[in-house]
């Protein structure tokens, strides 16, 4: 029998103009918890695609327990033990969970499917999980939590040895990321071996027990996750030192007041209200809170994507009220969306398309597209934030999430706002990333143009802010300033006003 449970010897892989895989080794044993970490574009979901059977590999071979396997299919995977989780998760939204649970093995004979039998397998599942869900409740229904369940139940269903999780925490709370990591330490228990990608070292050096570390398409090597720190990891990651996780802010916003908000509500009960605050120029205002917070419901709002009931926001001095997201680009008004795969990137076009299609109108003559400022302006605003790709025809669903995310700021700094609402700017993305994105962050503000920040990571909450808004159950509980947080502090206004809940932000799955 094979010390490992997998082994992935000299994984090569190449697209149009890039090598994503160098010759890269993997192995994992049986009973653990395998990091594989890297920045975004370093080849950890190709890896794992390949492995998968989404992409085939154009040489190297796949050994499970120590046997050599092909595996051209998502179906040969999961009949070979391997089950993955996708970061971002897509179920059948107006089917039911337990039809999600067993999507492509509906229990049955002979084409008809037993319902009772596949409610009762379900309910073993989850019970077995420790989950108290509905497997008759709509999968559209759920929140992220339980959607992370359903796809680990799916998972267990299959009876995999190997478990792939993409990113699993990245639209989580604390408690939920707490309760994930009870049923990931009962499945290790188990003997199924995990292999976990995650840029939140935290969670890295909390749950591992090995991390293997890959940049540029290629294997850097493993450790055992006991005596590694966060500085070696981002060393081994980068390549070089990062001494500074934020980049040193240089100047200090003014004095002038270029958006005031006034007891802004939702004609929603449960959603913002009595909201007000002020925004300077070249300011970063960040927006802290928990899950329920009504934080995104608030900004997009303000974007003209929600309505408003009551209250006035005046921008530079003059009323204002968007009725649409075309009204607010107008005012100046930029918003980077929360969930880039659903309500950010199109995934179906390329790279230029993406940058250029919140600017459209301004490269247009006589109903003519100006293309050749088109693609000079995307390249100048894609090779400004550093996007990996080969070129800007390369579809935007092909690229990492990080180089996604990269897009998508492109994107609206060349409409030129001066405004912008950035939510959870750097969710998903790797530490060098992450820093490439505050120093843009600050160079706009650098140039006058302020920005509204939700964010759900403490550190870069209070690393970034100038000032800093707390919101909890919709309304705003404080307003500290630069020299006034803490950790408890944000999260004691955080929690002001929390209390029993029956709504889908309780997340049963935690309970």
């Amino acid at each position: 029998m094979s010390e490992y449970v997998l082994e992935m010897r000299n994984i090569t892989k190449t697209f149009p103009g890039v090598k994503a895989l160098d010759n890269v080794q993997l192995k994992v044993r049986p009973g653990t918890v395998h990091a594989l970490m890297g920045e975004n574009g370093a080849g950890k979901s190709t890896l794992m695609k390949c492995l998968f059977g989404i992409y085939r590999q154009d040489s190297g071979e796949v050994l499970l327990d120590g046997n050599p396997v092909k595996i051209n299919s998502a179906r040969e995977a999961m009949d070979n033990g391997i089950a993955m989780i996708h970061q971002e998760l897509h179920p059948i939204r107006f089917r039911s969970v337990m039809e999600n649970v067993w999507l492509g093995r509906f229990p049955g004979l002979m084409g008809v499917v037993d319902h009772k039998a596949m409610y009762d397998k379900t309910k073993e599942l989850f019970e077995d999980l420790g989950l108290s869900v509905d497997p008759l409740a709509l999968a559209g229904e759920q929140s992220a939590a339980i959607l992370q369940m359903m796809e680990i139940a799916r998972a267990v269903s299959i009876n995999a040895k190997i478990i792939i999780m993409d990113e699993p925490t990245s639209s989580l709370s604390d408690r939920e990321v707490d309760f994930l990591f009870r049923i990931i330490s009962r499945l290790r228990e188990e003997g199924r071996a995990i292999i976990y990608i995650s840029h939140k070292m935290k969670e890295i050096l909390q749950i591992a027990d090995e991390v293997s570390i890959m940049r540029d398409g290629q294997y850097v090597g493993t450790w055992p996750a006991l005596g590694l720190t966060t500085e070696e990891i981002i060393r081994q990651m980068v390549g070089r030192e990062m001494t500074n996780q934020f980049p040193p802010r240089t100047g200090a916003p003014s004095d002038e007041i270029v958006l005031s908000v006034r007891n802004l509500s939702s004609p929603l009960k449960k959603s913002f209200q009595d909201v007000s605050f002020d925004l300077r120029k070249g300011e970063i205002l960040g927006i802290g809170g928990l899950v329920g917070a009504q934080r995104t419901e608030f900004v997009e709002a303000l974007f003209g994507l929600r309505s408003i009931e009551s209250g006035a926001v005046t921008k530079d001095g003059k009323a204002y009220r968007a009725r649409s997201p075309r009204d607010a680009k107008a005012h100046g008004f930029a918003l980077l969306t929360e969930e880039r795969r659903a309500t950010g990137i199109f995934g179906i076009l390329p790279i230029l398309e993406n940058t250029v299609i919140a600017n459209q109108k301004n490269y247009a003559r006589m109903g003519v597209l100006d293309e050749r400022r088109r693609v000079r302006e995307a390249d100048a605003g894609c090779k400004g934030l550093n996007v990996k790709t080969p070129s800007l025809n390369t579809l935007i669903q092909d690229l990492s999430g990080g180089n996604q995310q990269k897009v998508l700021i492109a994107r609206w700094l060349l409409t030129n706002s001066d405004i912008l609402i950035l939510d959870e700017p750097t969710r998903g993305i790797d530490v060098g990333a992450k820093y490439e994105i505050y120093n843009i962050m600050l160079q706009q503000v650098n140039q006058g143009k302020s920005i509204i920040m939700i964010s759900s990571e403490m550190p870069e909450l209070m690393g970034m802010s100038d000032r800093i808004v707390v919101m909890c159950e919709g309304r705003v509980t404080g307003i500290l300033e630069k020299g006034q947080y803490s950790q408890e502090e944000i999260m004691r206004l955080a929690t002001m006003f929390a209390g029993p809940r029956k709504n889908a932000e309780d997340h049963p799955a935690a309970d």
